[in-house]
C-alpha cells in the first residue's frame, strides 16, 4: 500500500493526529518503567533465604519480669518442644528471616585492623539451628558442643566472644576471594579471633536495612540462646500440619511459664512471615498493574475515537474509493496502516521518553537502569494495542458502500 495518501490525509489533520501520537509516546514511556518496577519487586518478592520455609515455624514467648533461670527454663522448653508429634527438630535464635530486628557486626581481618572489611548479619544459634531451617552445609561441619557457649551469660558478662564462626557462601566469597575460608580466622566483636568452621550455600538478613546488595552478608555464631533473648524455631515434619504445631507449641511453653506471655501473632509460620514482610512489594506490584492498564484503556479509548472520527469524516471519499474499485480488504488496511504509523512515531518518542523517566528515578530513587528489552515489549504492547482498537472503525469504514460516493453530490 503507497503511503503518500496516508500522509497527506494526516497533514491535514495535524492536531488529531498528535494527540495520538503524545498519548502512545506517554504510555510507551509509562509502561516501559512500570514493568521493569514490576519485575523488580517480584524478583524481589521471589528472593530465596536458604531457608526451608516451608517447613519452619517460630514461636516467641516473654517474660513478665527478668528470668534469672532463663537459660534452664530454654534447655526445658526446647526438650518439650521437640516431643510435640510433628515436630522433627528445634531451636532458639536471636533473629529470623523476615524479622524486625537485625544483630548487625563488623568484621574484620587482623585484631588491629582500623575500620570492618564488611558489615554481616549474625545468627546465634545451637548445634541446631542448622538442621531446623534446613540450610544447606557446603563446606566444613556443624558446631561441636564445646564450641557453643550460653549467649545470655555473655551478654551479661559482656564476654562476646566465640571461637569458630560458619559463613554464608557470599560472605565466605567477599571475605576470601581465593574460595579457602576454611581454617581461617576474623575479628567479631572483640580482639579474640574466630575461626571459620563451615559455609552454608545460603542465609538471607532478617530484612534490607544494609540494602539489596548485602542481603545475603550473614555468619552464624554458636551460642545458646535464652527464651528471654530471641525466638523458638520449629521444624515439622509435615507443612499441613503447621497451625496444629503452633497451637500445640505455644499450651507447651505457656505449661512450662506461667508468668510469661505467648503472643499469638509471634506464633507463625516462616511463609506467612515472608508474606507478611513483602506485603507493601505485592501492592506497589498489583498498584502499578492497574495503572498499566488503566493506561492502555484510556489509550485504546482514544484510538477508537479517533478513528471513529475519521470515518465518518472520510465517508464519502471511502465512498468514492471503493467506486473506483477499492476492496474492503484495502480499506481496512489503509486505517490499519494509519495506526500503524501513528503508533510507530509515538512508540519511537515514547523510548526516549522511557529512558528520560528512568534516569530521573535512578536519580531520586536510586533504581537500576531501565534494561533495553523493556523498550520492545513496550512497543510491542502499544503496536497490538492500537491494532486492536483500530479494527473496529476500520471495519465499518471497509463496509461503507459505493453508493455514499454520490450523497451530496
Amino acid at each position: 500500500m503507497e503511503l503518500r495518501p496516508i500522509l497527506s490525509t494526516l497533514s491535514r489533520h495535524k492536531t488529531a493526529a498528535a494527540l495520538i501520537v503524545f498519548e502512545i509516546a506517554l504510555s510507551c514511556a509509562i509502561v516501559c518503567n512500570a514493568l521493569f518496577l514490576i519485575a523488580g519487586r517480584l524478583e524481589r518478592i521471589d528472593r530465596p533465604t536458604g531457608v526451608d520455609e516451608q517447613h519452619v515455624v517460630a514461636v516467641q514467648a516473654r517474660g513478665l519480669s527478668r528470668d534469672e533461670n532463663a537459660a534452664a527454663l530454654t534447655t526445658t522448653d526446647l526438650n518439650a518442644l521437640r516431643s510435640i508429634p510433628g515436630v522433627a527438630n528445634a531451636t532458639s535464635s536471636v533473629q529470623t528471616p523476615f524479622g524486625n530486628s537485625n544483630w548487625g557486626s563488623s568484621v574484620r581481618m587482623t585484631p588491629d585492623q582500623r575500620g570492618e572489611t564488611m558489615g554481616v548479619s549474625t545468627y546465634i544459634g545451637d548445634g541446631n539451628f542448622i538442621a531446623t531451617l534446613g540450610l544447606d552445609l557446603v563446606a566444613g561441619r556443624n558446631f561441636n558442643d564445646g564450641e557453643i557457649k550460653d549467649f545470655g551469660q555473655m551478654r551479661a558478662d559482656n564476654a562476646m566472644s566465640f571461637p569458630a564462626v560458619i559463613l554464608s557462601r557470599a560472605t565466605a566469597e567477599r571475605l576470601f576471594p581465593d574460595g579457602d575460608a576454611l581454617g581461617r580466622s576474623l575479628y567479631i566483636w572483640g580482639d579474640d579471633p574466630s575461626r571459620v568452621v563451615g559455609v552454608v550455600d545460603r542465609l538471607a538478613r532478617p530484612n534490607d536495612y544494609a540494602g539489596p546488595a548485602a542481603y545475603e552478608d550473614t555468619v552464624i555464631r554458636p551460642g545458646r540462646v535464652p527464651y528471654s533473648d530471641g525466638v523458638y524455631l520449629l521444624r515439622v515434619s509435615d507443612p499441613t500440619q503447621r497451625d496444629a504445631v503452633l497451637e500445640q507449641a505455644r499450651a507447651v511453653l505457656a505449661e512450662q511459664g506461667a508468668t510469661r506471655i505467648i503472643d499469638a501473632e509471634r506464633a507463625i509460620t516462616l511463609e506467612a512471615m515472608r508474606d507478611r514482610y513483602y506485603r507493601q512489594d505485592r501492592a506497589m506490584a498489583w498498584m502499578l498493574v492497574a495503572v498499566i492498564v488503566a493506561l492502555l484503556v484510556v489509550t485504546a479509548l482514544g484510538i477508537v475515537g479517533l478513528a471513529s472520527f475519521w470515518v465518518q469524516q472520510r465517508s464519502r471519499q471511502i465512498g468514492i474509493r471503493r467506486a473506483l474499485g477499492a476492496t474492503r480488504g484495502q480499506i481496512l488496511r489503509y486505517f490499519q496502516t494509519e495506526n500503524f504509523l501513528l503508533a510507530t512515531i509515538g512508540i519511537v518518542i515514547g523510548m526516549l521518553l522511557a529512558y528520560a523517566l528512568n534516569q530521573l528515578l535512578m536519580q531520586r530513587y536510586e533504581l537500576p537502569r531501565l534494561p533495553l528489552f523493556y523498550l520492545p515489549i513496550g512497543a510491542l504492547v502499544l503496536w497490538l494495542l492500537g491494532q486492536v482498537a483500530v479494527y473496529g472503525p476500520a471495519r465499518r469504514a471497509a463496509l461503507v458502500p459505493p453508493a455514499v460516493a454520490t450523497r451530496g453530490a
